[in-house]
């Protein structure tokens, strides 16, 4: 049993260590500039994958997924990777399937990893489309002090041309049909979960469901801040729309999208079971980590570098919201 509560201070300190942790070199994979190639994942569907690491100048921040559907009148996007060289080559992807020209990007939600590449849509005619909600980290000090960092920790791929772009169409529902050609898309708001402005994009006729980074295939998901709680919920809502085919935000494609998606919920809800005990209980958080059986989860890819931060950020959480 612990005495009084952790001081803000301390908090505030764990956080900083426990992200310096995360950052440090001994847990950045190196990379080897990894192309992107798009596959075809169902007809007039395609998307590219990024590595399963952190972003760094040797993998140019090539760290996420990206895709785009081709439809009768034009292409769409989702998400825009992590540089304008990357995006730019996911552009020639697209080239090399349609010469149709590209119409919209959508944004499941504004990560630096999904977004960086913007500029190089926008310099291409592309429409952003993402959801009100990305205005407030779009604008914050957070963002900048982000984007500033990536110069100098990815620089030649990320550098002082490369900048933030807003939305040239902001959502405010729950739910909107955005009709393309003869292709329809549903885009549902299903934030905030993993970020504030989470959007995933269903598309039923290829019955292939985009779906942000609510779900990290194949690699421990990073949690941050985010309202576990709420992701649960909106995982639980995905299951429900029963895809064939899911593009997660990381990791390869799913043909059985309910295992994945029910493995990221599954992740989730441990934390919340096994930090919400030991906050009920006020047992120290290394203690608890400490005896906390992560074996289902420690051979996946990112263990060491997020678990832990999302064990601590879960364990404040549950401190805060209760055993809900």
């Amino acid at each position: 049993m612990r005495g009084p509560f952790t001081t803000a201070r301390h908090r505030i300190a764990c956080v900083v260590a426990l992200v310096a942790g995360l950052l440090s070199p001994a847990v950045v994979a190196a990379g080897t500039e990894p192309a992107v190639r798009a596959v075809r994942v169902a007809p007039d569907v395609w998307f590219v994958q990024g590595e399963a690491a952190l972003g760094t100048a040797g993998n140019r921040n090539f760290i996420s997924n990206a895709g785009f559907v081709v439809t009768d009148d034009g292409v769409v996007v989702i998400d825009a990777l992590g540089s304008p060289t990357l995006a730019r080559e996911l552009i020639a992807e697209i080239r090399r399937v349609t010469a149709q020209p590209i119409r919209h990007v959508i944004v499941t939600h504004y990560h630096a990893d999904h977004i960086y590449g913007l500029q190089a849509f926008k310099a291409a005619g592309a429409s952003i489309v993402a959801h009100t909600a990305g205005r407030e980290y779009l604008t914050s000090d957070t963002a900048q002090r982000r984007l500033e960092a990536g110069r100098q920790e990815m620089f030649p791929w990320i550098d002082e041309t490369t900048r933030l772009v807003p939305a040239d169409r902001w959502l405010d529902t729950e739910s909107t049909r955005l009709q393309v050609g003869s292709t329809q898309f549903e885009i549902h708001r299903v934030g905030p979960a993993h970020t504030a402005e989470d959007l995933v994009i269903h598309v039923p006729a290829a019955g292939v469901l985009f779906a942000g980074d609510l779900v990290f295939r194949g690699r421990i998901p990073f949690v941050g801040q985010a309202d576990s709680r709420r992701w649960i919920e909106s995982l639980n809502r995905l299951i429900a729309l029963e895809p064939r085919i899911m593009i997660p935000g990381h990791g390869p494609a799913a043909m059985e999208p309910a295992a994945d998606l029910a493995l990221t919920r599954d992740y989730l809800l441990y934390l919340r079971s096994s930090m919400g005990e030991a906050a009920r209980n006020l047992e120290p958080f290394e203690e608890a980590y400490a005896r906390t059986d992560w074996s289902r989860y420690e051979r996946m890819p990112l263990f060491g570098a997020a678990n832990r931060i999302n064990a601590f950020n879960t364990y404040l959480l549950m401190e805060q919201q209760g055993p809900r």
